[in-house]
């Protein structure tokens, strides 16, 4: 069996202080979308996913793939988005197994009207807190970990 390797009092200190971190401001993004705009954190994010592709629709499979969500989360997801008019679901016509999760009109004017308030508090909340250099060392930092959690040893 592995020896155990715990944590110094420095690295301790780091790993809570940034668990905090995310959850503080994940909660603080959770207030300001609910009180700016009538979308939930998931609604926006699958608009967002939806909005960076030209033809504002994504396969099931693929959307889960990009939110990093479980299929069963996302179809529950887009169903209570679909009763809202946010999205539709369409037949893929390249194989009749597939289909698509496509944002409507009113899914796009939801995001368009909650996306400057929402872009404004990261600014707030996030990048008016670091300089340039802090903002291009913690991408670095994210993306090193990412690299990690996408490649494990």
């Amino acid at each position: 069996m592995a020896k155990t390797r715990w944590l110094t009092d420095e690295q301790q200190c780091v790993w809570r202080t940034y668990l905090l971190m995310s959850k503080r401001l994940n909660a603080a993004l959770v207030r300001q979308m609910q009180a700016d705009s009538e979308l939930s954190i998931a609604d926006f994010e699958v608009l967002v996913a939806l909005t960076d592709t030209p033809e504002g629709r994504v396969r099931y499979a693929e959307l889960a793939r990009i939110l990093t969500w479980e299929k069963s989360r996302l179809s529950h997801q887009v169903a209570r988005m679909q009763k809202r008019g946010l999205v539709e679901r369409r037949a893929c016509t390249e194989d009749g197994r597939g289909a698509y999760v496509a944002i409507t009109e009113r899914g796009r004017k939801a995001i368009e009207q909650a996306a400057p308030k929402h872009v404004e508090t990261v600014q707030q909340l996030v990048f008016d807190k670091l300089s340039d250099d802090e903002a291009k060392q913690l991408q670095a930092i994210s993306a090193r970990i990412l690299e990690g959690l996408d490649c494990p040893d």
